[in-house]
């Protein structure tokens, strides 16, 4: 009987044990979705900033402060030339105005570190992964299009905060760079670089 009672014993304690781990983890998962604000830095074909843009990222806590995952995002920012004339070795001359277009689409793996487990809760993630990236040329009467692939790298620093009593939906501010191995010789892109904000949701 006793060891009966003993096995019992240890048998409720495992049990208390692992649901007292589950309550100090907290939501083992995550997910933020919202508006993306980019701006491209270290290029000449696009350097306006642009409010085109959304992303997704979640995961899972494997630990109360360590997560993995994933992330989808997308930008577009464009920018007007006015009109001028271009001269080619030819002799021949084009006089228009055009507009260049950047579009990005980074996906793949998070990493995320979780400072502290409270309603607000700020973090620091590292995404690796690929990007297609179209880059476009409009003139008044054609359009010249290219488009590459990349390896892409992204730190991002931000929090999210969760303000109604035990509910899971918050919202979520992220700040970021990104960079990538696009290359583009008729378009002298050696590269993409991009700083920007995050602002969403948290669920």
């Amino acid at each position: 009987m006793k060891k009966y009672t003993i096995a019992l014993m240890m048998v409720f304690f495992a049990v208390a044990s692992s649901f007292q781990a589950m309550a100090q983890m907290g939501k083992r998962t995550y997910s933020n979705l919202g508006w993306q604000y980019n701006v491209p830095i270290a290029n000449d074909f696009v350097t306006h900033a642009s409010g085109y843009g959304a992303y997704y990222q979640g995961g899972y806590y494997l630990t109360p402060s360590i997560a993995v995952g994933g992330f989808l995002s997308y930008n577009t920012n464009n920018q007007y030339i006015p009109t001028k004339t271009y001269w080619f070795e030819d002799g021949s001359a084009l006089t228009t105005d055009l507009d260049h277009s950047l579009f990005q689409v980074p996906f793949g793996a998070t990493f995320r570190y979780r400072f502290m487990r409270t309603m607000f809760q700020p973090y620091f993630e590292a995404k690796v992964g690929a990007v297609y990236s179209t880059q476009s040329l409009y003139f008044s009467t054609f359009m010249s299009e290219y488009s590459n692939w990349g390896f892409y790298v992204s730190p991002e620093l931000g929090f999210t905060v969760y303000p109604f009593y035990k509910q899971d939906f918050g919202f979520h501010l992220a700040i970021y760079y990104s960079y990538s191995t696009n290359r583009n010789g008729d378009f002298d892109l050696n590269g993409l670089n991009n700083i920007g904000f995050k602002l969403g949701i948290a669920f």
